[in-house]
Formats: structure tokens, sequence, C-alpha cells
């Protein structure tokens, strides 16, 4: 049977071994294939948790109360180990100098290819395109301690594409990094998404750089979900009382029309926001 979606999640309740309180309550989500999503909300809300179940960490890694379903191209998590899985899913974490251990970036790159037993020749074809792809070749040499925040990130991230996954995930990967270096590690993945067709599970706290590259927003809050859908639609009123940092052009026009001012529209992107007040400007 063909799974309609690439990432199926189905009541999924978690909660950690001695914690009385769940870190996933009954969550429901249906990603397809090529979507870009961006998932959010407050600290602690479950965000680092889901994440984890997508490549198989919960329940493999990190014991608990795992009740529900999840199944990740089709493959039930449960039954998968975290090896299985990441042929599958990619995935990044926030600090990057956690994923990368070796003497150089081209290392870490083939590192993954290499443990799925690859020819030679198919592990350096992999090694060449995750560096092209990423704008690092000419890093491949030097050691990731050497490096930038943001030439870290692309070095983690160019790790995970040498295992060519269908999916990435991404906890939270700008938060190490400066805005300029955030805005260019986030154009690397929206051009991943576009070009290859690649799903891309974003946790991110940055919306206003994140919202323009993305197609869907998810909001957690005390672990389930509270709103879910295009960008237009989530950042409304509830999204702000739950305490999420919506874009500043987003905010700009909710005051805007508390103050009584009409607007069609509510933008998501700076672009959008200059449309909407030419738009008003002539009236």
């Amino acid at each position: 049977m063909e799974h309609l979606s690439i990432i199926e999640i189905k009541d999924l309740s978690f909660s950690y071994t001695g914690s009385a309180r769940k870190s996933l309550n009954r969550v429901n989500i249906n990603v397809r294939k090529g979507e870009f999503v961006v998932v959010t909300g407050p600290s602690g809300c479950g965000k680092t948790t889901l994440c984890r179940c997508l490549n198989g960490l919960v329940p493999n890694f990190y014991a608990g109360d795992l009740e529900g379903e999840a199944l990740v191209c089709g493959l039930d998590i449960r039954k998968q180990s975290t090896g299985a899985l990441s042929q599958h899913v990619g995935f990044v974490f926030q600090n990057p100098e956690n994923q990368l251990f070796s003497l150089t970036v081209e290392r870490d790159v083939a590192f993954g290819p290499e443990n799925l037993g690859l020819s030679r020749k198919e592990i350096r074809r992999r090694v060449e395109w995750a560096l092209k792809v990423t704008g690092i070749e000419a890093l491949r040499d030097r050691a990731p301690y050497e490096l930038s925040g943001g030439q870290q990130q692309r070095a983690a991230i160019a790790s995970v594409l040498a295992m060519q996954p269908e999916i990435i995930v991404l906890d939270e990967p700008t938060s190490f990094l400066d805005p300029k270096s955030s805005k260019e590690i986030l154009q690397v993945i929206s051009n991943l998404n576009k070009e290859l067709g690649i799903t891309v599970f974003l946790v991110e706290h940055r919306l206003d750089l994140a919202t323009r590259h993305s197609n869907r927003i998810i909001i957690l809050d005390k672990g389930a979900v509270a709103l879910d859908g295009p960008p237009e639609d989530v950042y409304n009123e509830e999204a702000h009382l739950i305490g999420i940092g919506l874009p500043k052009v987003t905010l700009l026009f909710h005051l805007l029309r508390h103050d009584g001012i009409e607007t069609e529209k509510i933008p998501v992107t700076v672009e959008q926001g200059a449309e909407e007040l030419r738009r008003i400007l002539r009236k």
C-alpha cells in the first residue's frame, strides 16, 4: 500500500522514564513528501521530543512510555532501529559540535556512507555531492573545530545529506548562529527542499527568517498541536497568546488592525508587508 504521507503521526503520546508529565500528548501530524514544515512553540512544549521520534531516538535510545503510532516513510518507529531509520531520515542537531567529530570535514561527511558499507566510488560521489550542494568544497580538509558556527552547521548538514535521506529533520539549527549565518543556513535548507525535493521538518524560533521558506507552520503547546496550517492562517491572535515570537511584520499588522486600520490580509514576510502598506497608502 502506498502511503500518501511521508510522515504519519496518529495520537502519539510520550513521557520519559521517571517523568509524570507527557512530553507529547496525542499528537496528530501528516506531512506530505516535499513539504517544508516549520515547528515552533514555547520552551518545553515537546519540539525536540517530536524530532527524536522521527529518527527513532524515541523509543530506541530515550526510554519511556510511548503510545499511538508514528510511521516515517511507511516504517513504524517502534519496529525499526535508529540505524535503519537513519537511511530515510537525516537529523541535524541544535549544536553542530555534537555532530562533528573527525579530523577533517571530508571525513565527517564520509562517515555515514562508510557505515552503510557502500563502495569507495559511491562514497566519493556522495561526499563530493554533499560538499557541493552545501557550498563547503573549499573546507573539505579543514578541521571542524577551526570553522565558524555557520560553516560547522553546513558541514553537519552535508554529513546528513551524504546518507541521501528522504527527510531532513533540523532541531533549531540557527540557535548558535548570528543573523547573517542563520539566513544563509536557512537558504541552504530551502534550496535542498526546492531543488532536490527533500522533505524538511524544521524546529525553529526565528520565524522572521524561517517563514519565507515554509509552506506550513505547526505550533506545539504543552505537548500537543495547538495550530497547524499555512503561515497566513496560523499567525493569528491565538498564536500570539501561546507565546510565539511572531514575525515582526505580522505583529505590526496585528497592531494596526487593533488601531482601526483596515488591512486585506496579515502579511507574514517583509515583502508582503511592504505591498500591503503601499495598498493602504494608495487608499
